[in-house]
């Protein structure tokens, strides 16, 4: 029918259970298997056709079905008791964050993507996952915490497979009546409206309120009908334009956050940029110091003072970076607004880019955000390691242990992915509040007072369920590609709930490596089929729309999983999203990831299989690096770098091939008890991945890292009209210009050798250019073994700088005599970023 035009009639809830549609529009349900049992009980056929999705259930269950469960004694006990149980989490006032940190200001925290649940689809995979668990847990601790981010009207994509295995990209409108949405209202009790300039175009840009337990996301949306066209589609999709789409999506994210922020009156007293997306809120904070009366270099001191940077990505490729001249187009107009020139402004982005065999001076959003923020973390110890190599550049002349970037290892909200039947299990030996101290490493040492039986009683009603969704999903599959009766009916009896069972579901990124299983099939197939200890596996997982060897990664999988010898053994799913993510993690026996060391920043899809009780099987990179403990899973390969990539391959597969057959498919099929058990590894899994990477932990981790000392440092250098800010900006602008002149030489009596303890006598003489000596740091660098000891040469008074340097340890040292400038109040010794070193 020709239709002109669409209206949702809202559900009439009997009084009984009126408060369904309350609870529907605050994402806590989306945590809570009790809550979502709810609004599946309706109707279970609606619920899963709508991507359980509470509202969209509600609207759609019919009224005399409402009428039936609010006279339904059973239901009405238990909706009482997940009410009660909202009621008591929303009323909470003992909250971590009010015993532990009860002076702590309000965190603004600005991402690209958030996946709080399959059916809000503004998310690609891990990035989001994180951000959206990250919001989860500083509800939990109660945190002041206020999230901004794009609500994308397309979502990412709905992944379809053809007959052959070749991923296809469906993009359907999301109708926005139908999601847990809901206008955001400024204080007057007008819908919140803002408005940034991208190149000469103002766009207008509608802001909505997602409430996720006890705090709320703000969502930025120009599909209004006073943009144009092209305007209203630059939140459709995420991820799915080029570089010109993304250049604006990020002054969107950037510019239209903060200002969204101030319309609705969010303090905000700490900014995080989840990634280097963000980075443009430096724009907006600089223009409104600027606005109020600083100069660009204080302004931006105190914009940066409270700005926190994460990167997620470990390579080159994975940093956005643009063409001046497309900056140009889109953010011309910027440097007159913050007093600036354009040289001053493009200088904090700077990083050349080999463009075409040409070096091409870029706009990196990477170096941008680490420019403009004053405390800067990587996502698990070994990224930090890796960031801080990667762009030591910025810091010329510096080691890259020295960068100041420093890491806080990611974690996984534990309740949104550990199963309701594992958490009744893990009830009767952790005390009452062990929701509340997830973090709590000694509590989860109760989890050695499960017995065997209980452990595998949970782990195989999980695995079956699991089984079952995998089934279902693959029926689905069959008949929309017009499968055979044959193959239809064989969707049946895929998978065993007899067989050790292995999952892999992530991004389909070519270096996570997900075909690496597949080096040997010869040896594979022995693995697989072995009638006394058969292994099975289940993969999951996205490309991105232009990866095409990405996608031939997924197509390899199918087509291997139809060979008769695997056939019913190895299956892949389609449309990986949370919902997959969840009945995986849940239901597989092992968790398997074999990145190509050290590219996977943290990962933590095996964090999540290990709360439920799966052992983590991985390359010791990310996360794993400091999870793994010799007890709680097993390794892939080794914890070394590989000049061939090719070698490297053939030497994880290998790796992984023999813990496969020498410890896994023993310890899982066996019967020894105790240590050998393999419900002990299952124990250690819980037991150590739980607390570590619980998400709790590492919003803790930001809090006490972060979060705290940025407020302060932000407090002091905006007080008093910006006046420490004011100074140390005209200093630093002082002593970069003064800096070409200064000059350092050095002696050192250096003997031969000498004994552990002995001193060695250290001199400098310095040319200070006018600097004063006070605002110098002059120190002997001694590395030794690949790390760094600094000593620092005490001021004679005439440009003379001298200590005896110990030599504490035995072994090789290179000495070396350096100076910096620096002043009380900077973030970090390297901030002004100069360093000089001596000529002997």
């Amino acid at each position: 029918m020709n239709v002109i035009g669409k209206v949702t009639v809202l559900p009439q809830l009997p009084a009984g259970i009126s408060r369904l549609s309350e609870l529907a529009y605050n994402l806590y349900w989306s945590w809570t298997p009790r809550a979502q049992a709810l609004y599946a009980d309706l109707d279970a056929a609606i619920w899963e056709r709508f991507q359980q999705n509470p509202v969209r259930t509600l609207l759609e269950v019919p009224h005399a079905r409402l009428q039936e469960v609010a006279a339904d004694p059973a239901y009405l006990a238990r909706y009482a008791q997940v009410m009660a149980d909202f009621d008591a989490y929303m009323g909470q006032q003992d909250t971590w964050a009010a015993r532990n940190a009860p002076d702590m200001k309000p965190v603004a925290y600005f991402s690209m993507e958030y996946a709080f649940h399959e059916s809000l689809p503004i998310y690609s995979g891990g990035l989001g996952v994180l951000a959206g668990d990250h919001c989860k847990s500083a509800s939990d601790l109660g945190i002041p915490f206020t999230a901004v981010g794009m609500l994308f009207h397309q979502g990412y994509f709905t992944q379809l497979f053809d007959r052959d295995g070749w991923q296809n990209e469906i993009y359907e409108d999301l109708d926005l009546t139908t999601l847990p949405l809901r206008p955001a209202l400024t204080p007057n009790g007008q819908e919140a409206r803002v408005s940034v300039k991208i190149g000469a175009r103002t766009v207008h840009v509608r802001v909505w309120t997602l409430q996720v337990g006890r705090i709320r996301v703000l969502l930025l949306d120009t599909n209004v009908p006073e943009n144009s066209e092209d305007d209203r589609k630059l939140t459709a999709r995420l991820y799915g334009g080029n570089q010109e789409l993304r250049v604006q999506q990020y002054i969107l994210l950037g510019v239209a956050g903060i200002r969204a922020l101030r319309l609705l009156n969010v303090p905000a007293d700490v900014y995080h940029m989840n990634e280097g997306h963000a980075a443009l809120m430096g724009l907006e904070r600089i223009r409104e110091y600027v606005a109020a009366g600083l100069d660009f270099r204080t302004a931006l001191e105190t914009a940066a003072s409270s700005t926190l940077f994460t990167t997620h990505t470990p390579v080159a490729a994975g940093n956005d970076a643009f063409t001046f001249d497309l900056m140009d187009r889109y953010i011309g107009e910027w440097p007159a607004q913050l007093a600036a020139s354009r040289d001053e402004l493009y200088a904090l982005a700077r990083h050349d880019q080999n463009w075409d065999g040409q070096l091409v001076p870029a706009f990196s959003m990477t170096v941008f955000a680490l420019n403009l923020s004053r405390a800067a973390n990587g996502v698990s110890e070994l990224h930090g390691e890796v960031s801080r190599e990667m762009w030591k550049f910025l810091y010329e002349g510096a080691e890259a242990e020295e960068v100041p970037i420093g890491h806080v290892t990611n974690g996984a909200h534990n309740l949104t992915f550990t199963s309701q039947a594992m958490r009744d299990l893990l009830s009767t030996v952790l005390p009452a509040d062990w929701t509340g101290r997830l973090e709590d490493e000694a509590m989860w040492q109760a989890v050695e007072k499960l017995t065997d039986e209980q452990l595998s009683t949970v782990q195989r009603e999980m695995k079956r369920d699991m089984i079952g969704f995998v089934r279902r999903r693959m029926r689905e599959q069959m008949l929309r590609n017009g499968a055979s009766a044959a193959d239809v009916a064989a969707t049946d009896t895929l998978l065993s709930g007899d067989a050790l069972t292995i999952g892999f579901a992530r991004r389909f990124a070519t270096y996570k490596r997900a075909t690496l299983l597949f080096r040997d099939r010869a040896r594979l197939s022995r693995i697989v089929n072995d009638p006394a200890r058969p292994v099975q596996f289940v993969f999951a997982g996205k490309a991105h729309p232009a990866d095409n060897p990405g996608k031939a990664f997924i197509q390899e999988i199918y087509r291997v999983s139809q060979e008769p010898e695997f056939r019913g053994k190895i299956v892949i799913l389609e449309n990986y999203d949370m919902n997959v993510a969840r009945q995986l993690v849940q239901g597989v026996d092992i968790w398997l990831n074999n990145p190509r060391r050290p590219l996977e920043a943290s990962g933590t899809s095996g964090m999540k299989a290990s709360f439920n009780g799966s052992p983590n099987f991985s390359v010791l990179d990310g996360w794993w690096r400091e999870g793994f403990d010799g007890t709680n899973g097993w390794p892939i390969g080794e914890e070394r770098e590989y000049a061939d990539l090719n070698v490297q391959d053939d030497a994880d597969a290998y790796s992984l091939y023999e813990h496969l057959e020498e410890d896994i498919v023993p310890r899982y099929y066996g019967t020894q008890g105790g240590e050998g058990s393999w419900a002990h590894t299952v124990r250690r899994a819980i037991e150590t991945a739980s607390p570590r990477f619980s998400m709790q932990r590492q919003v803790i981790d930001y809090v006490q890292k972060y979060y705290r000392p940025l407020a302060a440092r932000g407090t002091e250098l905006s007080a008093n009209g910006s006046a420490r800010a004011r100074e140390i900006g005209a200093w630093k602008t002082w002593v970069r210009q003064q800096w070409p002149h200064t000059s350092i030489t050095a002696q050192a009596a250096l003997p031969a050798s000498t004994q552990p303890g002995q001193t060695v006598p250290v001199t400098a003489q310095v040319g200070p250019a006018g600097i004063n000596l006070d605002e110098l740091r002059v120190e002997a660098v001694l590395s030794r073994a690949g790390h760094l000891t600094r000593v620092p040469l005490l001021s004679q008074g005439d440009g003379t700088f001298r200590a005896d340097v110990p030599l504490q340890e035995s072994g090789l040292y290179s000495v070396g005599v350096r100076m910096l400038p620096v002043i009380p109040g900077l973030s970090n010794d390297l901030e002004a970023g100069l360093i000089r070193w001596a000529n002997a």
